[in-house]
């Protein structure tokens, strides 16, 4: 069954804010999720606040929807946010709550955060918008609880994110949520967001740690080692695959990515044994054979002793 991802295009919405976490929707429909995406405002003509018209799109009272789609509420101008033709839209915030209610998880971009605030659905939950804004939305909303320095939040079916950007950080934590670690890396690394960051930027993605350069050679072998964990990858392998002599490549590595090659290789496969640990269909030899290991006793040395780049897994 299709997970609709619905848009709320307000007038004079950020094509940032709307555009990013389309983008990663889309990007993960083209990796196979079952995604659909559904655009809908206030009146049939939006144009966004570089003057770019939208066209046509529906109603949001049109939008047929279920338990377990998305509502996406996108940012706008702030000065529309505050306007009296914002404020009157008593039967929007009315809907936001009732789709909320039968099941519909419900997500603020940027200052989007200011019509989930409006409609009263943040009331006593926390919640965060761009860093320029928090201290006016708390101010204007008394009842709900700001939070300072924070991409995104996640209560209750209920998330919220910061400025811009944070929309594909948010949206990320989505789809991971929704269809798991490495297909969110996927959808990353297509987008090209290796350095993706969690609501408190606190933890990462394994799959993605280590991705913040530019050296295409070697993301080229990164990509490489996590796609093909199952096999034995020798240096001098590696070091064809980013086209440098093995010295070269061992030294560049470390410096472009803080780690040794063996140390990432290692990375890689706790966070994909971790994740096939969970499935009680796997003996732990099958578990062990899928990310290039001989033996429990291996396996077991990757998931409890691997540190300080992942945390410690039971076994």
């Amino acid at each position: 069954m299709l997970t609709k991802f619905i848009f709320l295009l307000l007038p004079q919405v950020h094509i940032l804010d709307l555009a990013g976490a389309d983008q990663a929707i889309h990007e993960a429909i083209d990796f196979g999720a079952e995604f659909e995406i559904v655009y809908c405002g206030i009146a049939q003509d939006v144009v966004s606040t570089s003057g770019l018209p939208f066209g046509a799109v529906k109603h949001f009272s049109e939008v047929n929807f279920k338990t377990g789609d998305f509502l996406m509420v996108a940012g706008c101008s702030y000065s529309y946010l505050i306007s009296p033709d914002f404020l009157k839209q008593k039967d929007l915030f009315q809907w936001i709550n009732e789709v909320y209610e039968k099941g519909v998880s419900v997500c603020s971009i940027c200052l989007g955060a200011f019509v989930l605030a409006e409609s009263g659905l943040l009331n006593g939950k926390n919640c965060t918008t761009h860093f320029k804004k928090t201290k006016a939305l708390q101010e204007k909303y008394p009842k709900i609880k700001v939070i300072e320095n924070i991409l995104f939040t996640d209560q209750n079916g209920i998330y919220t994110s910061a400025g811009i950007t944070s929309g594909i950080d948010l949206t990320l934590h989505i789809i991971e949520k929704l269809k798991g670690n490495r297909f969110a890396y996927l959808v990353a690394r297509e987008l090209v967001v290796f350095n993706r960051r969690s609501g408190n930027d606190s933890q990462e993605s394994e799959f993605l740690k280590f991705r913040n350069h530019i050296h295409s050679g070697i993301h080229k072998v990164q990509d490489f080692i996590v796609e093909n964990i199952s096999k034995k990858n020798s240096l001098l392998d590696l070091a064809e695959l980013a086209a440098m002599s093995e010295r070269n490549f061992t030294r560049i590595f470390k410096k472009e990515t803080g780690i040794t090659v063996i140390e990432y290789i290692n990375v890689v496969r706790k966070a994909r044994a971790v994740e096939l640990v969970r499935n009680p269909n796997f003996s732990k030899i099958e578990i062990a054979n899928r990310v290039g290991l001989q033996s429990e006793k291996q396996l077991y040395r990757i998931l409890v002793t691997i540190q300080p780049f992942c945390k410690k897994e039971k076994f």
